[in-house]
């Protein structure tokens, strides 16, 4: 069987690398050339038929022509590479890439093409997703989304440079469109030239490394009236960040058994001749938990993106300066990260949400750990969930027993029909939902 995906695994980057090689090094002209001289070649097997031979030879003397033209040519550029500090995933971007000529010649007829760090999967990775799909991909089920590569990060179209006469310096307009978050890797920047025939292209890089940021992709979703009242939070914003004590205080006062040293003002102290401590403001405000569910088999899973998507949507709906936010979540270890009323913006969140990745090698309760420690100091829970198990209703039920509103929404997969029994959320339909992928925010608009 090892053996099988190996050989499996080798034809498909030989197919990946000579299908980018082919396209790089080709016109549209050149590629239609190569599939006539495919043609020709089986029709000319033929011993009784001419004409296969006869297409064949014309064909294979012009691309022998066209490769000798096509060996290289001399380039000399000076290229700056002007990124946005974001992008989202979905929604295509254009960029500016400034291109100088540095040499005595005119250069005519350039193409200019980005360098991405080769997406191809190691072969742990490409089998642990080919054996993931075999699974769950429904047979003779056609769906265009199977055939798109969970690897690859972006597509950056083509972009012809116009004249440059020497020392012209000219600026590009690129379009790059992120099929996914992450991280957009570039290495440089390669320019092509064709043939005189149109047919081969020689090639010429230049390396220049960047990275792009790719947030997730959000959902519209309308206003709705979050679970959850004011509570009080000890120490004010400062406090319940968990970012540490904050140094601007409401007064100064004397010195009472019990407080902590750290709230000593030893200014007042040496001044006055005695202890003398800051007090804070205690302050009532609204917090919610946003709680991640990243315990999954499948890493590259539709459904996970999704719920990450879902998530980046409330983080960027329920942050105002009147209310907190604490995103909760299990990746490498147990993460906590609190917006909201000047502590950090929507953006940040993005960010971090942007680098999420499954929950490998830890167990739900963890999850459960981290969120129930939270359970005192927040007035309602946002759940997006991946799955809807027992351990997850269990979970479920015991938030609610501490008396805080909850709101769970269920990724699931796309034509996944079955009815979900809502279980610990049967009194409270409404604040019940299940998402199905490629209907996310059609399902969304439901809430209220």
């Amino acid at each position: 069987m090892i053996l099988v995906l190996h050989l499996l695994y080798r034809m498909y980057r030989f197919i990946t690398w000579s299908t980018f090689w082919i396209k790089r090094r080709f016109t549209i002209a050149g590629q239609a050339m190569i599939g006539g001289l495919i043609v020709a070649l089986f029709t000319g097997l033929d011993a009784e038929s001419a004409v296969g031979y006869q297409a064949f030879m014309p064909l294979f003397v012009l691309m022998g022509v066209s490769l000798l033209f096509g060996f290289g040519f001399k380039t000399g550029f000076r290229v700056e590479r002007h990124l946005p500090r974001v992008a989202t995933a979905g929604q295509p971007i254009t960029y500016r890439i400034s291109v100088k000529n540095l040499t005595r010649k005119n250069q005519l007829g350039l193409t200019l093409m980005e360098d991405l760090v080769d997406p191809r999967p190691t072969f742990k990775q490409w089998k642990a997703y080919k054996l993931d799909e075999d699974k769950h991909v429904r047979p003779f089920r056609f769906d265009r989304r199977n055939f798109r590569s969970p690897f690859k990060m972006a597509n950056v179209k083509e972009t012809n440079v116009p004249r440059l006469n020497p020392q012209q310096e000219n600026d590009l307009s690129i379009e790059l469109k992120p099929l996914r978050r992450g991280v957009v890797n570039f290495t440089g920047i390669t320019f092509a030239r064709p043939d005189p025939m149109g047919i081969y292209r020689a090639l010429r890089k230049q390396c220049l490394p960047q990275s792009l940021l790719v947030l997730p992709k959000r959902y519209a979703i309308p206003p709705i009236a979050l679970p959850g009242s004011m509570k009080y939070q000890q120490g004010g914003v400062a406090m319940a960040s968990n970012i540490g004590q904050s140094e601007e205080f409401v007064s100064l006062r004397d010195y009472r058994r019990g407080d902590p040293p750290r709230h000593i003002h030893w200014r007042s102290w040496a001044r006055i001749g005695k202890p003398i401590v800051k007090e804070f403001e205690d302050e009532f405000f609204v917090r919610h938990a946003l709680v991640l569910d990243t315990f999954t088999t499948r890493p590259h899973s539709e459904a996970f993106e999704e719920a990450v998507s879902v998530a980046a949507s409330f983080a960027c709906t329920v942050l105002t300066q009147e209310s907190l936010l604490d995103l909760l979540f299990v990746g490498s270890e147990a993460f906590c990260f609190t917006s909201g009323r000047g502590i950090a913006h929507a953006d940040q969140m993005l960010e971090i949400l942007a680098s999420v990745q499954p929950a490998n090698g830890h167990e739900f309760e963890l999850l459960e750990h981290l969120v129930m420690n939270h359970a005192g100091t927040v007035s309602g829970c946002i759940c997006v969930m991946l799955d809807w198990d027992e351990t997850r209703k269990r979970f479920i039920e015991k938030l609610r027993s501490y008396g805080l509103p909850v709101l769970v929404l269920v990724i699931r997969t796309l034509g996944d029909k079955r009815p979900l029994d809502p279980g610990p959320m049967a009194d409270a339909p409404d604040q019940f939902l299940a998402l199905e992928v490629g209907r996310i925010e059609e399902q969304l608009a439901r809430l209220k």
